[in-house]
């Protein structure tokens, strides 16, 4: 019996619209942290570091997407056997895998294209990025651990370029933030998949080798780590009064656990972000609050809250 992927019919307009989905659009938000250097350095409101922070957003996107085309194209007989993935326009086989690979080159070539536009430093941030993603599609995806540690320093990667872009110093507290924030996810996406498909390998080898009782405690470390890298990035940072957006983030990560535990959500963290209406109401509220406090500190609106 034929299988049905293969019945699929393709049209110039039916391939165009699979190879903008292969994009994967929906996960452009994780570059999002490339704003971080703006928001954090106070140039926000400065029409000049906007404009470069859209430029490296956009560089970003695009080399994300091509590390995204190819990680589909090497998982596409597994994705075939998942129960959502095999709706991915490589693995239904809307979009022919000969053309797939040409498309990742020329949506690499143009965030390369991009990346240069600002600097040559932040080329190198990007390409390095995009060496990670690389590093974990043909080999780290298959390594426990390392995995998601490989993921997470893909975060890293888009902080530090977010103030490349912009040529700003960011506290290091931030960056470590960045890092176990994106370890948590991480960790939480693996427990997600196991709710779903479970430890049989079937679809992604790499989920044979964790259990859910050894992610959750992967989970708790980096969840602490996390709160803890940020607390003291908000007293140590630009100003105390930036312990005032704690309580946004504490609620945003016990949100995240509370849908991955009891909804069965996490297994595509882009879209339960996305998707969730008090998250995105947290992440809006803290971006106002950080933005108010950092200005009111710039233009000495806000008293002193520490001894000298």
């Amino acid at each position: 019996m034929s299988d049905p992927a293969e019945l699929v019919r393709r049209t110039p307009v039916s391939v165009a619209i699979a190879a903008l989905k292969a994009l994967r659009p929906t996960q452009w938000t994780k570059n999002s942290l490339l704003f971080a250097g703006l928001i954090f350095s106070g140039a926000f409101l400065e029409v000049g570091p906007i404009e470069r922070s859209v430029v490296g957003f956009a560089a970003f996107s695009l080399l994300a997407s091509s590390g995204y085309i190819l990680n589909d194209y090497l998982d596409r007989e597994a994705d075939r056997r998942h129960p959502k993935k095999r709706h991915r326009p490589i693995a239904s086989r809307a979009l022919p895998e000969s053309l797939a690979l040409l498309w990742m080159l020329v949506v690499a070539g143009a965030g390369a294209a991009l990346a240069l536009s600002l600097s040559w430093q932040f080329l190198a941030v990007a390409l390095l990025y995009l060496t990670t993603t690389l590093s974990y599609s043909f080999y780290f995806k298959h390594k426990v651990i390392l995995d998601v540690m490989f993921i997470a320093s893909g975060f890293v990667w888009r902080a530090v370029a977010g103030a490349l872009a912009i040529d700003v110093k960011v506290s290091p507290w931030l960056f470590l933030c960045t890092a176990f924030f994106a370890l948590f996810l991480g960790f939480e996406k693996r427990k997600g998949e196991l709710k779903l498909v479970g430890t049989s390998g079937s679809t992604r080898k790499i989920l044979a080798e964790y259990s859910e009782p050894m992610v959750e405690q992967f989970q708790s470390i980096a969840t602490t780590s996390a709160v803890v890298s940020y607390a003291l990035y908000c007293v140590l940072g630009p100003t105390p009064w930036m312990t005032a957006t704690m309580p946004f983030v504490v609620y945003a990560i016990y949100r995240y656990i509370y849908l991955v535990d009891k909804h069965g959500e996490g297994a595509a963290p882009d879209e339960t972000l996305l998707r969730d209406r008090p998250i995105l109401a947290t992440v809006v509220l803290y971006g106002l609050c950080a933005m108010a406090v950092l200005y009111g500190t710039r233009h000495g609106w806000l008293p002193a809250v520490t001894a000298s």
